[in-house]
């Protein structure tokens, strides 16, 4: 299967092998490697909320794909796991829908406008890349296209970008659609198998936030 990257897609290079003998009869018997990636640096969380977050772009057809099995899955999702959904922004033309999304997010429009602009570039074949074509679409989504355009490139859109680009670097991303769980794994697909490994790596992290690990 492909994805979207920059300079292919190279994420397979972090695997990292982990037994999974420890692990008990709850789920099937997912494999580092080959249906998750184990960081080599995870990241450490405090808390005890278990996150999970997707780096997407909207301009890429298999996250597009994925979409719809991550949204039903989080609607669905334990009471201890927080879901953060991060336009990726690798290069300039990524960094444009983030913008976009984090500006329709300021505005409290993104449940409403999320699922629509996918529809929009990949059924209606819209190309929805660059700031003036993103303002006059969200702005016929019932946004004020003025306050749109101020917030496109304002300081709280500028340090939200910068925050997923300092994510995905410390994730060693470089292509989507990618699932982090608990800065300790990625999950790569398009189809309803991700939030089915997600939930698996979910548990294990809880069991060992349990174990104290």
């Amino acid at each position: 299967m492909k994805f979207y990257s920059q300079r292919g897609f190279a994420l397979a290079s972090l695997a990292a092998a982990v037994g999974l003998a420890s692990m008990p009869a709850f789920a099937a018997d997912y494999v580092a490697g080959k249906d998750y990636i184990v960081l080599d640096n995870p990241e450490t969380i405090s808390g005890d909320n278990i996150i999970v977050r997707e780096f997407f772009w909207y301009g890429c057809p298999h996250c597009y794909n994925l979409d719809p099995h991550m949204l039903k899955w989080a609607k669905n999702k334990p009471s201890d796991v927080i879901f953060m959904q991060s336009p990726a922004a690798l290069n300039p033309m990524w960094e444009t829908n983030a913008r976009g999304f984090y500006a329709a997010q300021l505005m409290g429009y993104l449940p409403q406008t999320h699922t629509k602009l996918f529809d929009a570039i990949h059924k209606d074949n819209k190309r929805l890349f660059d700031q003036a074509s993103l303002s006059k679409w969200y702005a016929s989504q019932g946004l004020d296209q003025k306050e749109f355009n101020k917030l496109y490139n304002s300081f709280a859109v500028s340090t939200k970008v910068a925050r997923s680009k300092a994510g995905a670097m410390r994730y060693q991303i470089t292509g989507v659609p990618a699932v982090v769980v608990h800065g300790k794994y990625v999950v790569q697909g398009e189809d309803g198998k991700v939030p089915k490994v997600v939930d698996y790596l979910v548990k294990k992290v809880r069991m060992d936030m349990k174990a104290g690990k």
